[in-house]
C-alpha cells in the first residue's frame, strides 16, 4: 500500500502592508503520513493534538477530498497520521498547512495528476484567499493574487543576513473576528501608504536594505484596527525594537507577532520573553528560519 509523507511549513502572512498579498515561509513544520483506506482515521502529535479533530472534519481529510472529487476519483478513506509543529489559530498559517498537507498528500497518491499552479489554486480555493497557501506551497517570499480562477504567484528571494523572531502567545486568535474589525472602505491616503510600503518592502528584503525595513513595514490598512484584539501588540513591538529589532509585525490575523533583525536575534527573543510577564501575556519566543523548500511529498 502506498503512502506518502508531506512537509509543510508554517507562514506568516501580510508582513505588515502586503495585506492578503505578501506571505513568508517559516521552519516550523508539519508532517503527515496519508494512505488510502476503506474508512477515515485519524491521529495527531504535537501542536493541535488536543482540539482538533480526528474524523472527516480534519481539514487534511477535506483536502485530501477535494483533490479526489476535482478528479472525478471515488473517496473511500484515509488514514492520516499528523505531527505538527505548527499551532493552530495563531496567524501561522496552521488551516493553509492543513490545506496543503492533504491535497499535496492525495495528489502524489493518484500520480501527481495536478500540476502545481492546480495544486496552489485548489488549496487557495478551499483556503479562501492565496497568502499564506502560496508561502507554504513554494517557501520564502510570496506576492500573490487571485487571477481569475487561478492564482498567480512568484517566490523573491530573501537576504540571508535577516534572522526572524516569532512571539507565539498561548492564547487562539479568530481569522474571522480579526477580518470582521476592518473597514469596508479605505482612504486614497491609506491605500497609497500601503502600496508604497509593500513595494519598498519587497525591495529591502531582497537586497539586505535593514535601513529600510522600519518605515518599510508600517501599514495602516489593518494592523491598526487589530490593536483593538491585542492590546499589547504595541508593546512587544516597541521592546522588539528597543532590543535591536529592524521591524515587527502582526502575523496573518494574529495574535503572533514576527520581528525582523539583523543580527543577535536571541538577544532581541530573550527581551521580548522578559517582557511577557508585565503584560500578563504567556506565551513563548523562537528564533526561526526562512522554510526556502514548501510543501513537498515523498513516497515511503
Amino acid at each position: 500500500m502506498t503512502r506518502i509523507r508531506v512537509t509543510v511549513p508554517a507562514s506568516a502572512a501580510n508582513l505588515g502592508p502586503g495585506f492578503d498579498t505578501l506571505g513568508l515561509a517559516l521552519a516550523l513544520h508539519n508532517e503527515i503520513l496519508l494512505e488510502e483506506d476503506q474508512q477515515v482515521t485519524v491521529t495527531i502529535a504535537g501542536e493541535g493534538a488536543r482540539t482538533l479533530p480526528r474524523s472527516e472534519q480534519n481539514v487534511v481529510v477535506r483536502g485530501a477530498r477535494a483533490v479526489y472529487q476535482a478528479l472525478g476519483r471515488p473517496f473511500r478513506g484515509l488514514r492520516v497520521s499528523m505531527r505538527n509543529q505548527i499551532p493552530p489559530s495563531r496567524g501561522l498559517g496552521s488551516s493553509a498547512a492543513a490545506w496543503l498537507g492533504g491535497i499535496v498528500g492525495a495528489n502524489a497518491l493518484l500520480g501527481d495528476v495536478l500540476d502545481a499552479d492546480q495544486v496552489l489554486a485548489l488549496a487557495a480555493q478551499q483556503e479562501g484567499h492565496p497568502d499564506n497557501v502560496a508561502a507554504a506551497f513554494l517557501g520564502g517570499l510570496t506576492v500573490s493574487c487571485w487571477n481569475n480562477d487561478r492564482i498567480a504567484a512568484v517566490k523573491l528571494p530573501v537576504a540571508a543576513s535577516f534572522s526572524w523572531v516569532v512571539c507565539i502567545p498561548d492564547r487562539a486568535g479568530s481569522t474571522a473576528e480579526a477580518r470582521a474589525l476592518l473597514p469596508e472602505t479605505v482612504s486614497r491616503a491609506d491605500a497609497v501608504f500601503n502600496v508604497s510600503r509593500a513595494c519598498l518592502l519587497l525591495a529591502a528584503l531582497s537586497q539586505g536594505r535593514q535601513d529600510l525595513l522600519t518605515v518599510a513595514m508600517d501599514d495602516r490598512l489593518h494592523q491598526p484596527y487589530r490593536r483593538k484584539l491585542f492590546p499589547w501588540m504595541d508593546a512587544v513591538m516597541a521592546e522588539a525594537r528597543s532590543a535591536g529589532a529592524l521591524g515587527s509585525v502582526l502575523s496573518g490575523a494574529g495574535p503572533s507577532i514576527l520581528s525582523v533583525v539583523d543580527r543577535n536575534p536571541e538577544h532581541v527573543a530573550d527581551a521580548i520573553r522578559k517582557l511577557l510577564p508585565a503584560l500578563s501575556l504567556s506565551g513563548r519566543v523562537e528564533v526561526v528560519a526562512v522554510d526556502l523548500r514548501g510543501a513537498h511529498a515523498e513516497h515511503e
